[in-house]
């Protein structure tokens, strides 16, 4: 039935008059009457499907039968970019009708916002955080601004659910809902989402009112899709200029850095380039979307802030770096395309690695089959509840643990946490003088307020980080945008230039006072660097699809020549491990390698597990597999038996293996109140976003994949964690010392300019042996330091800052400096990736094996120097990031430490013979303390 009639007159007379509508979508007709009933909905519709107008229609008609005292609505949207988008529209809405709306975030000045507390729009267009700013103000009557409130809208609620800022979102909710005299009414809106039902179950929160999904069914549309495989960035930025040259099309990349490096690249093709992500100024942004929306052919390089239902305008076409992480993302970014009359939705991939490649098949197929990502809830989301503590001790200038704990009761996001769990909590907190306990009563203590009272507290309106960041200032003082505070420290005036808005940029001047970075246009520069360094998985599905990708002989007829190419030799190399009657085991160079395609969650579990077993070798885990280094006992034969172990109930149920994990978990940097936190409560939220046990053991089990909650650690790891002792926060783990550890004996020069490096150079061409090592990530073997010591100090290389490395070719192919390196394999695969070339060299592993063949303890770096010279390494540091900068004392200190000790670790075997690798040597990976380094 149409809701057509059941709206207020005055809102049927002006869809008509105004809009010149004739009928509604069926979308708008099943949510509008779901609304008007009552109840509390989630509206699922295609980007441009209608959905803002099924849930404003029947909201505005509400409205109008019974106008509110205060705000009525609230339409909550996840990005200040979206509500100036679609202010607008919701302006037009509530104009046509005579009703009032307000749009209110961070850029919105004082003047208008206090005109709106003075007299209240109908509906309240802002974000949860400048929500969060007016619950705490003092100088908002919240119970007379939101004691009306009758509806709540969040749009895209596919990207808060299941996040710190959806959990946010809830609670500010929540406290909304407390104030006003109404079973506040909850809608959200969404484009893809593959689990609704969660999602609606989730939103209502503590509403008593039914709920419903409204996806009314939808026809196939057709999608033009194509493959492109182009390894190099320049040919990559040919190819998509010459696709977007004529045209409007979006080209979304993976991260800030990917997109201010292919903008620059396209831009050199004569074609109209804007940049858009979260680090490019708010005037550039702007400028982009304006000049975009309006104007004719040009091409936004953006991150996903475009992924959104972000309005620029008809678009041409669609173009992907790579591919993304999720189907749900795919369909997003395809849907920008195909909302003109005859037009088809579009995306075409430009993959610069067979993997990308092998992604976006996977997700096309995925998508083909109707599957889209469920959305994971928990039900402890720890950095939040500290987050709304911290706020209600500050808004309400005391709350007592009762009142609080009744308050946060409510959040679905916390409902997993027990009361004990909580009162724990609230006493480290007063421990440690993030709150204070008086009278009763719970208020911001001294730690808090030192680490969040900056600017009345502007950092406690946000769940998420506002990293230290320095503005950038173009002649006339332009803003451009903004620059971490690390990569700013590696800037040096009237030298230095970077690539940001798509541009090339030289440093003229750098004010720390005022954190501001002055620059002119330049011909070149480099990427930036943005910190948040944290590993990004691939979902079970979509890694099992990959597989299912490469076992397969099914040409998809949209790939481009290169792409068919690329893909059938992939397959033809990795035939062995995804053969259905195999077991993903191969041995390969010193290494075996368990070929899962289980995701980067599951793999990261199993790899835990391993470690907590005891096993001798090194494991490490990304999305498609494990990969094993250890040394001479390492055997196909024996990691079998660990995965059967792995396989039987038995390790599973053993309170040690739990124990091992919970000690053994990573210190990662998941959310600013974790300084905050019980070692116990951060070692939970680290081992929450990094594990999936369930899906580890059914894998590792060979059951079939179950419906179960992803998020939900296991009561026995719980347990574990919770017996956790206080340690050192996160940020001090980097100065805790092992006992009797050799230390840097020698100065450590660290270079990361072309001057330094020059010196360095100049010094190390007069030297007869040279210790050499390198740090580099896992998997990649991406090139993270090189350490080269001397008798009289040890140089490290910062190869992420220094672009041009080419000053050290003449002394590493120096037949007559000799280079001490353990294990050589490595550091010629890895210098030979950067066609470097190294000659001269004495492999001091080598050298240990044809001195002591049956020494005890192995060959490794590590045993060789007890060994040999009496001395303890560190080792502490083996398995850090070594992508981080700044890095900490201890990691330079370890990197030093690993040249160093090879000269005189040369001496003692100066005069056994080595032979150097042949040509056709398999890489050895280092088996104990070398280079290699997790990612």
């Amino acid at each position: 039935m149409s809701v057509f009639p059941r709206f207020a007159p005055r809102l049927r007379e002006a869809i008509v008059a105004r809009l010149g509508w004739t009928s509604l979508r069926p979308v708008q007709d099943e949510a509008g009457n779901a609304l008007l009933d009552g109840k509390n909905a989630v509206i699922l519709a295609p980007t441009a499907g209608g959905k803002t107008e099924a849930a404003l229609f029947p909201t505005l008609s509400a409205l109008l039968d019974d106008e509110p005292a205060g705000v009525g609505a609230i339409y909550l949207a996840p990005i200040k970019a979206l509500l100036n988008n679609q202010a607008r529209r919701l302006g037009q809405y509530t104009e046509m009708v005579g009703l009032t709306r307000f749009v209110w975030h961070g850029d919105v000045s004082a003047a208008p916002r206090k005109r709106f507390l003075a007299e209240p729009a109908t509906v309240l267009m802002t974000t949860p955080e400048s929500l969060e700013v007016m619950l705490m103000s003092p100088r908002v009557d919240t119970r007379a601004l939101f004691g009306d409130l009758r509806v709540v809208i969040v749009d895209e609620i596919h990207a808060l659910a299941g996040t710190d800022r959806g959990a946010h979102m809830m609670s500010v909710i929540e406290r909304l809902a407390a104030l006003s005299r109404h079973d506040v009414q909850r809608v959200g809106l969404s484009a893809t989402v593959g689990n609704p039902d969660a999602i609606l179950g989730w939103l209502g929160g503590s509403s008593a009112r039914d709920g419903v999904i409204v996806d009314p069914p939808k026809g196939r549309s057709q999608r033009e899709l194509l493959a492109l495989y182009e390894p190099s960035i320049e040919g990559l930025a040919r190819r998509a200029a010459r696709m977007a040259r004529g045209g409007k099309s979006l080209f979304f990349c993976q991260s800030r850095a990917a997109t201010e490096l292919v903008a620059e690249h396209v831009g050199r093709a004569d074609v109209e380039v804007f940049v858009h992500h979260s680090a490019v100024s708010k005037e550039e942004r702007e400028l982009a979307e304006e000049r975009f929306h309006g104007g004719g052919a040009a091409c936004i390089v953006c991150t996903s802030t475009l992924e959104l239902g972000i309005d620029v305008g008809d678009l041409d076409r669609v173009l992907q770096s790579d591919a993304p992480d999720t189907v749900g993302s795919f369909l997003q970014r395809m849907g920008r395309t195909g909302r003109r009359a005859g037009q088809v939705a579009n995306t075409t991939f430009f993959c610069e690695s067979v993997d990308a490649l092998v992604q976006a098949v996977a997700l096309v197929e995925l998508a083909r089959e109707g599957w889209v990502e469920e959305v994971a809830i928990t039900d402890r989301c720890w950095p939040v509840l500290v987050h709304q503590l911290l706020a209600l001790a500050l808004a309400e200038e005391g709350v007592t643990r009762e009142s609080a704990w009744r308050r946060l009761a409510r959040v679905p996001d916390f409902r997993g946490i027990r009361r004990a769990e909580y009162e724990r909590l609230v006493t480290h907190l007063v421990e440690t003088e993030a709150l204070y306990e008086a009278s009763g009563r719970l208020v911001v203590g001294r730690e808090a307020e030192k680490r969040f009272g900056r600017r009345n507290f502007m950092e406690l309106y946000a769940v998420f980080s506002s990293p230290k960041s320095y503005d950038v200032r173009a002649p006339g003082d332009r803003p451009v945008g903004t620059l971490s505070q690390d990569f700013v420290d590696r800037l040096v005036d009237e030298v230095s230039s970077f690539l940001l808005g798509g541009r090339a940029w030289v440093v003229d001047e750098i004010d720390h006072k005022l954190r501001r970075v002055k620059v002119s246009p330049a011909p070149r520069g480099r990427q930036p660097s943005w910190g948040g360094m944290t590993p990004q998985f691939l979902g079970y599905e979509l890694c099992q699809q990959m597989k299912v990708v490469l076992a397969s002989d099914a040409e998809p007829s949209w790939l481009g020549r290169e792409a068919r190419v690329a893909l059938a030799d992939r397959r033809a190399e990795v035939a062995e491990v995804v053969h259905p009657e195999g077991d993903g085991l191969e041995e390969l160079g010193g290494e075996v390698r368990w070929w899962t395609f289980a995701g980067g969650r599951i793999n990261v579990t199993l790899k835990r597990a391993i470690d907590a077993l005891g096993t001798p070798w090194k494991v490490a885990a990304d999305n498609l597999r494990l990969v094993f280094r250890g040394d001479d006992e390492l055997s196909l034969l024996g990691v079998r038996a660990v995965i059967a172990r792995l396989a039987s109930p038995e390790p599973w149920g053993d309170e040690q293996l739990w124990r091992e994990i919970a000690e053994g978990l990573p210190a990662f940097r998941l959310s600013k109140f974790q300084s905050l936190m019980p070692t116990w409560i951060e070692r939970e939220v680290v081992a929450t976003y990094l594990l999936d046990v369930d899906g580890a053991r059914e894998f590792a089990a060979g059951r079939p994949r179950t419906e179960v909650d992803r998020r939900r650690l296991p009561p026995m790891l719980l347990a574990a964690l919770g017996e956790l002792a206080e340690a050192p926060a996160a940020d001090d783990v980097s100065g805790v010392e092992v006992a009797g550890a050799f230390e840097p004996s020698r100065p450590v020069v660290w270079v990361d300019s072309d001057a330094a490096l020059t010196a360095a150079v100049a010094d190390l061409l007069t030297q007869r042996i040279v210790g050499l090592d390198v740090e580099t990530t896992l998997f990649s073997r991406e090139l993270c330091l090189i350490q080269l010591a001397t008798g009289e100090r040890t140089y490290v290389i910062d190869p992420l800052v220094i672009a041009d490395l080419s000053p050290l070719a003449p002394m590493l192919a120096s037949p007559n400096i000799t280079k001490a390196i353990h294990n050589a394999a490595f550091e010629r695969d890895v210098f030979g990736r950067y066609g470097f070339v190294l000659d001269g060299v004495f492999d001091t592993q080598t050298a240990a094996r044809a001195a002591r063949p049956g020494a005890t303890g192995g060959h490794g770096l590590a045993a060789v120097c007890a060994r040999e010279l009496g001395i303890r390494l560190n080792k502490r540091e083996q398995k850090s990031n070594w992508l981080a900068r700044p890095l900490t004392a201890s990691q330079l200190a370890y990197a030093a430490v690993d040249a160093e000790v090879l000269v005189p670790l040369f001496a003692r075997f100066e005069s056994v013979v080595t032979e150097p690798p042949t040509p056709d040597h398999e890489v050895e990976p280092e088996d104990e303390d070398g280079g290699v380094r997790s990612e």
